[in-house]
């Protein structure tokens, strides 16, 4: 926690300054620090570079931009591209434009390692990508061959980064990975008294590591789940298994899956008029269950990074550009927050590489200790990895989050005023 996280104007709260300002402020913060790379590095690169080549620096794109998962693969998508268009506007990557190869998984598994390959064969030198940790999950051993950085935006599964232990690992994440997102979200129901939980986790990758993950942290409290339902995607009728959860005596029904099956299960509790609480990681943000569950959905639950209240200039002016850029609010904040500081630290990891070189290897290591601090929108970016640690996101980041008149917001007070303080990697 740093109450003076405040490096220059372009990071400092102040709601009343017009956006155009804010924008303005933002792009010189970057301009900056793409001026004092090129200082630093220009005697070292090579003649080409130095006369100013305009060659693109190719970036792969991965995620699901249609299908039953692009309610957030868009925003994330839409992120990644708004960080890139203000990169571009002060001169990319030492002159060079940065140019996006963007690949649709539509959540399968099978299409994700599919085009996976594609972007490998078409040389880009780094990709930013998945939102469905089983899709991530039957690609990532693609990046990890051809010694190709993956930053990962969405995709919360704990083995994504565990898969390929450090220091030899390719694969990064800017997100709450499930093995501190379940603790996290057990230590809050715990205090609120709810104690007998029943766990709802589809049979994907994502349900089965987060129902995983979510006995562990209930074992730490020496709990167990009172009922556990296994389903498979596209489920419509949950009553069976929702009863055989209130007959066991579940006082709460935590939620692990990524679509629609959210709001099958808060509909199923309201058509039995069974009043408990439904908790979960960050699905429970996505329109899929807003939508789908309308007044169902009130009250319930999730664990956040990002939530989109404009509570310091460089969130209000995140939230500001996007809504221009994209004629509406942010579906999925988080994915979007996440997937722009994503591109943001892929770009800094760049202006590391002195030689100008931009090889798997040297974007790497650069990643793991070269960078300058990134002051992002959801958090100051000082060091967020290593070579031991591939996570950027930490337990300190995270909040509650609550639906309120279909929208997320604080489920605390606290949280809401802990917000104007950047929460710092610990």
């Amino acid at each position: 926690m740093n109450p003076t996280d405040q490096p220059s104007t372009a990071q400092t709260a102040a709601p009343g300054i017009p956006d155009a300002r804010r924008r303005c402020v933002h792009l010189r913060a970057w301009s900056a620090v793409v001026a004092s790379g090129v200082l630093a590095c220009t005697a070292l690169l090579p003649a080409q570079a130095q006369i100013g080549s305009t060659v693109p620096v190719r970036v792969g794109v991965v995620g699901p931009f249609t299908g039953p998962s692009a309610d957030f693969g868009v925003p994330m998508l839409n992120g990644i591209k708004l960080a890139v268009d203000e990169i571009n506007a002060v001169g990319g990557y030492l002159g060079r434009p940065l140019e996006l190869v963007i690949k649709d998984d539509t959540a399968d598994p099978d299409q994700g390692r599919k085009v996976s390959q594609e972007l490998l064969n078409e040389k880009v030198v780094a990709t930013i990508g998945f939102c469905n940790t089983g899709v991530a999950l039957k690609a990532i051993d693609l990046f990890q061959g051809a010694a190709s950085p993956l930053i990962v935006p969405c995709a919360t599964g704990t083995a994504v980064t565990a898969k390929y232990p450090a220091p030899d690992s390719y694969i990064f994440r800017v997100q709450a990975r499930d093995a501190i997102q379940a603790p996290f979200l057990v230590d809050d129901i715990v205090k609120r008294g709810w104690d007998k939980v029943a766990i709802f986790a589809d049979k994907t990758g994502y349900g089965e590591g987060g129902y995983n993950d979510v006995v562990a942290a209930l074992a730490a409290k020496n709990l167990k789940p009172v009922h556990v339902a296994r389903f498979d995607l596209g489920v419509k009728d949950l009553t069976a298994e929702l009863t055989a959860a209130r007959n066991a005596g579940a006082n709460v029904v935590y939620s692990y899956t990524v679509g629609p099956e959210n709001a099958t299960i808060a509909n199923g509790k309201k058509a039995l008029g069974w009043k408990v609480p439904q908790v979960g990681p960050w699905p429970l943000s996505f329109p899929f269950f807003l939508e789908g569950a309308k007044d169902a959905a009130e009250g319930a639950l999730m664990v956040q990074t990002f939530i989109a209240e404009p509570s310091n200039e460089r969130r209000a002016s995140f939230l500001s550009s996007y809504t221009r850029k994209y004629h509406g609010k942010v579906a999925v904040p988080m994915a979007a927050a996440n997937a722009y500081d994503a591109t943001y630290l892929l770009m800094y990891s760049f202006l590391g590489i002195r030689d100008g070189n931009l090889t798997g290897k040297a974007i790497k290591e650069s990643l793991e200790g070269k960078m300058k601090t990134y002051y992002g929108v959801v958090t100051t970016y000082d060091k967020p990895f290593s070579v031991q640690d591939k996570d950027a996101i930490t337990r300190n980041m995270l909040v509650m989050g609550m639906v309120k008149n279909g929208a997320i917001t604080f489920a605390y007070p606290e949280d809401a005023k802990r917000n104007l303080i950047i929460q710092r990697k610990q």
